[in-house]
């Protein structure tokens, strides 16, 4: 009887089981279903503002623990946030951690190990988005995964420069120069960190480990006083996913692709264009201002404090939206646009260049980099260029508007400031969504598609003022301004 009891109460508790996995998967495909998303996206959002119990469990039970705990802690909900989203493929980034601290260790503080890393991780992200790519964009492995990859290279560098000499480092790379030897737990802690696993921030080791330590606190010791601060950010962020959810079923990249797109009036393709360049980039701002918000509740966003005394919460801050929404230049809204990201690029790569003696050659194999970093497809390249010719001409015509007097009298009428600034707007975000048409489309064929219907008008644009700027720059600044600014 009780063999046969115990056989029942195995067979309900299996059935239990298996129902209530069918359940859940029942309701994650109604619910994405009737938010009209994939259930894939369904699941990002949840574990991004899963971060925000996790970071008050963290500060009511953990925050005056041993460091060991702490690490376990951000191990294994990063590790368990990795399955929820992408099942047994979390052993990607297993394997690319364990293999760091690897060779961390049996290479040491050594520009082999730093090649090394960064041979074999971004040889492992690049074959990940070789085998999982499609024509669309797919939330899988390699999202996280580039996140980790930019985590790991920069450790192994930092790891490196904690080597030399201080005095031969830079101030910049004396803050993050890793002195001490890195766990295994430590390495983990700060790879699976739930507040940034999926989509970011990058953070040094350093800056981890002071979180870790209770170091990253407005009170030394004391909880801190970061809730009113990460509410901001969260409220910023459901504000864009609100107008994101609304607007999405509206604007989207596939009717660039349609018939209907295409014999519609230039003027109409063009401000369609541009509408939907603006309000593409809110799925990004979303996701960065909500886990910001996590990382400063748990005090990851700590930035010391201002010159009145005040903390400033903004370590962690991939976005300025202020800037992003009103600046009406490009370079600007890369200021204002994936901050950390950018920050790593310049850090990491560009500013390891210097070596060549050329900013520009150095900013284009950043730019590069970048575009590879994102994935293999096509559109990544062609958007990275077009942000690399805008930038050339934009600091072109930003020279001559300066150094002629003509057009500096112009620029300075204070009655035509709105005017030109509707104009730069325009002309901002017309080509923003033109180079977002090749991120976001991917595949030659269809941003070839895309940019036949408006004739190629950015490249066109830009490339036609590459060759004129220089001779107008010439013919519009005196010689007496030049040899000034020669001298």
């Amino acid at each position: 009887m009780a063999s046969a009891a115990e056989g029942d109460v195995g067979t309900v508790t299996e059935l239990a089981r298996v129902l209530r996995w069918g359940v859940e998967e029942l309701s994650f495909n109604k619910l994405a279903t009737s938010l009209g998303a994939s259930e894939q996206a369904l699941r990002l959002i949840i574990s991004i503002f899963l971060g925000y119990p996790l970071a008050l469990f963290y500060r009511h039970y953990l925050f005056y623990k041993d460091s060991y705990l702490i690490h376990l802690f951000h191990t294994f909900t990063g590790l368990f946030i990795a399955y929820f989203n992408f099942g047994n493929q979390l052993y990607h980034s297993l394997l690319c951690v364990i293999l760091q601290f690897l060779i961390l260790r049996l290479m040491g503080r050594t520009i082999t190990a730093v090649l090394t890393t960064f041979c074999f991780q971004m040889a492992y992200l690049l074959a990940g988005y070789y085998n999982t790519a499609t024509d669309n964009y797919d939330i899988k492995w390699t999202m996280p995964h580039c996140v980790l990859t930019l985590k790991l290279i920069g450790l192994a560098v930092d790891y490196f420069d904690g080597g030399k000499d201080q005095n031969s480092l830079s101030s910049e790379q004396q803050k993050y120069a890793i002195r001490g030897v890195p766990s295994l737990l430590e390495v983990a802690g700060f790879s699976y960190f739930y507040g940034a696993f999926l989509v970011g921030p990058q953070f040094s080791m350093n800056h981890y480990m002071k979180l870790v330590h209770r170091q990253l606190t407005d009170i030394p010791g004391v909880v801190p006083n970061s809730t009113v601060p990460a509410l901001k950010r969260l409220s910023l962020g459901l504000i864009y996913l609100v107008g994101y959810v609304l607007l999405s079923p509206h604007i989207t990249e596939n009717y660039l692709l349609t018939d209907d797109y295409e014999n519609r009036l230039f003027w109409f393709r063009c401000m369609y264009m541009l509408i939907w360049g603006k309000f593409v980039l809110y799925k990004y701002v979303t996701c960065w201002l909500v886990t910001e918000g996590v990382c400063i509740l748990t005090g990851l966003g700590f930035n010391d404090f201002d010159e009145n005394g005040k903390a400033k919460w903004d370590a962690c801050a991939n976005m300025k939206v202020w800037l992003f929404e009103t600046t009406p230049r490009f370079t600007g809204t890369i200021a204002s646009f994936n901050i950390n990201t950018n920050a790593w690029v310049s850090r990491y790569f560009f500013k390891r260049l210097k070596f060549l003696g050329n900013k520009e050659l150095s900013q284009g194999l950043s730019l590069l980099f970048l575009a590879l970093w994102h994935g293999l497809h096509s559109g990544y390249l062609v958007c990275f260029q077009m942000e690399f010719l805008i930038v050339i001409v934009e600091r072109q015509a930003a020279s001559l508007i300066q150094d002629s007097p003509t057009l500096s009298n112009l620029a300075s009428i204070t009655v035509l400031q709105p005017f030109y600034y509707l104009v730069q707007q325009t002309i901002h975000w017309l080509f923003m969504g033109y180079s977002m048409t090749a991120f976001c489309l991917f595949t030659w064929d269809k941003w070839l598609k895309v940019y036949k219907s408006v004739y190629f008008l950015g490249h066109v644009f830009f490339l036609s003022l590459l060759f004129i700027l220089p001779y107008l720059h010439k013919a519009m600044v005196p010689r007496k301004e030049k040899l000034k600014k020669m001298e």
